[in-house]
């Protein structure tokens, strides 16, 4: 067996086939890559009648030295430890001949599934034994980050589209969803000419330009595999459900003042207390949305861009104002997003959490974020290097370019 360069409906063929491929193992990501100082090959692994793996293969050049990344890949078999030896044999004499210093890998295997009621354990599967496999074939494991160190999280929080319901969420979640309802918090569908919208919501967490995103989404257009959200808010929503929520407290604050006349008792002042205070909140809702509700300009205040693949969504890039993070947009955003594809695939992948739960993380608040809509948590194998030149190889390691290249 042998490795060649295959066709792109070679390639789109077997990616389509493969039970668990992958949106960054396309040649809608390869694009993409193009457009931002990747070259790529699509390569198979078989014979002239069966492939047995496939793989896109970015390159790159650092300070010289050339490079291979298989993201999320390569798309094999791994239980055929033979294969997956042969493959590696074959994939050095390939790259050897062009000066490729290293391969990247991380392959999408999942190896366990940590269990926040356990106290965040993972609990492994037999996957788990295949570090061990890769390490044989000449691969080096690279170390397991707890944060997102490397290109790819360890650890993606993935709803179950099919079983999901509101009830299943935390209780702070639920609580903060209702919030966008009762704000008047809309999901509607973006286009290409509002993605400058996205690029200010997000720019305090991707240092990216417009220009980037144009890219991203018009790349995955072309067969329809993203979708762009936006979130806004209808004002009329907005000052109809304040006005409800302002009556209904006066009502009960007046209630309270009667009952402390008769009973002035420090539960029943606490009690007044609270709801002076919740008066002063609703008030100033219904003042907002009585201002806003004649304009006509749309205020939007989150949008996401959603890549399909296969029978899974994934929530690739989002972001919201934080002026109006008292509207708790990013809940609202999610709910809706999962409300929107439910019945038509079955997952919906969060994207990365940290693999530190603790609450010193300074990552707690994202993950307590993702937490609270009860998603499963899959811990995946992580990073091989696959060194080819082991003297370019360490130059590159001593220099820290590896950590700059792949850090995220």
């Amino acid at each position: 067996m042998y490795i060649r360069e295959l066709t792109v409906n070679e390639f789109n063929e077997y990616v389509q086939n493969f039970p668990n491929s992958n949106f960054h193992q396309t040649l809608n990501y390869a694009t993409l890559k193009a457009d931002h100082g990747y070259e790529y090959e699509l390569i198979g692994y078989g014979t002239a009648d069966k492939l047995y793996a496939a793989a896109l293969v970015l390159v790159k050049i650092i300070d010289g030295y050339l490079y291979a990344y298989i993201p999320e890949g390569p798309l094999m078999n791994y239980d055929n430890h033979g294969i997956l030896a042969d493959f590696t044999d074959s994939l050095i004499k390939y790259y050897k001949k062009d000066g490729i210093t290293f391969i990247k890998v991380n392959p999408s295997i999942i190896v366990g599934e940590i269990s926040p009621k356990d106290n965040y354990k993972t609990q492994y599967n037999d996957n788990i034994s295949l570090v061990k496999t890769f390490e044989e074939c000449g691969y080096t494991k690279l170390n397991n980050n707890m944060y997102f160190e490397s290109v790819l999280p360890r650890v993606n929080a993935i709803l179950d589209l099919d079983t999901l319901t509101f009830n299943d969420f935390k209780k702070n979640t639920k609580n903060k969803i209702r919030k966008g309802i009762k704000r008047g918090l809309v999901l509607e569908k973006g286009t290409s000419n509002e993605l400058n919208i996205l690029t200010e919501l997000v720019k305090n967490k991707k240092k990216k330009n417009e220009f980037y995103y144009k890219d991203y989404f018009n790349t995955f257009s072309r067969d329809d595999s993203i979708d762009f959200f936006l979130l806004s808010i209808d004002y009329k929503k907005y000052f109809d459900s304040a006005k409800q929520v302002y009556e209904k407290e006066l009502a009960e604050n007046e209630k309270l003042a009667l009952k402390i006349e008769q009973q002035p008792t420090t539960r029943n002042i606490n009690k007044k207390i609270n709801s002076d205070k919740n008066l002063l909140i609703y008030k100033n809702d219904l003042s907002l949305a009585s201002k806003k509700i004649s304009n006509t300009e749309k205020t939007y205040i989150a949008g996401a861009l959603v890549i399909k693949h296969k029978d899974k969504v994934t929530l690739s890039i989002y972001g919201y104002d934080r002026k109006y993070q008292d509207f708790a947009p990013n809940y609202f955003l999610i709910y809706s997003i999962a409300n929107y594809y439910q019945g038509t695939f079955k997952y919906m992948d969060l994207n990365g959490v940290a693999a530190d739960f603790s609450k010193t993380s300074k990552y707690y608040g994202l993950n307590e974020f993702k937490l609270g809509f009860k998603p499963h948590l899959y811990e995946y194998i992580g990073e091989f290097d696959l060194v080819i030149n082991e003297r370019a190889y360490n130059h590159l390691i001593k220099k820290d370019l590896l950590d700059k290249e792949f850090n995220n």
